[in-house]
């Protein structure tokens, strides 16, 4: 499977709207640059995966954009590791995956039954610790490992 990335989304300040781009930078002291959540050191950047954000839309019976998530990168090709202490590689950067995203009631008040439907295998993704930064832009190649 070839995994890319699809979606990248920064939110400048808590709760604001997600804001789309289509690249970014990426640094150890900030996350995704211009993203109010990165200098959170064990939640600096939260990924999605398309075909889990997919699987939560049909469980509701609704298509919803993947930035209704609120994550910062949508990953095409595959699905959450499901487990901690992988590593995401895009490019030269490098980010150490420390926990699943738990959905939050942040979700249900986006489309009701999507915190419930994020809940089985991962669905909601994992979030990250930046452990090298660099650029990264729609259509980069993406690796676990």
């Amino acid at each position: 499977m070839t995994l890319s990335i699809a979606g990248i989304a920064v939110a400048p300040k808590i709760m604001a709207p997600m804001e789309k781009q289509n690249e970014a930078e990426v640094t150890i002291e900030a996350g995704i640059t211009n993203d109010a959540r990165g200098r959170k050191r064990l939640r600096q950047i939260s990924v999605l995966f398309k075909d889990d954000w997919e699987d939560a839309c049909q469980a509701i019976g609704k298509t919803l954009d993947w930035s209704d998530r609120r994550a910062n990168l949508l990953i095409s090709g595959g699905r959450s590791p499901q487990q901690t202490g992988g590593v995401i590689r895009i490019g030269e950067v490098e980010l150490l995956i420390v926990e699943e995203t738990a959905p939050c009631e942040v979700m249900d008040a986006t489309s009701h039954g999507l915190r419930q439907a994020l809940m089985p295998d991962w669905r909601g993704g994992v979030c990250c610790q930046v452990k090298h930064g660099g650029n990264i832009k729609i259509g980069d190649k993406v690796t676990i490992e």
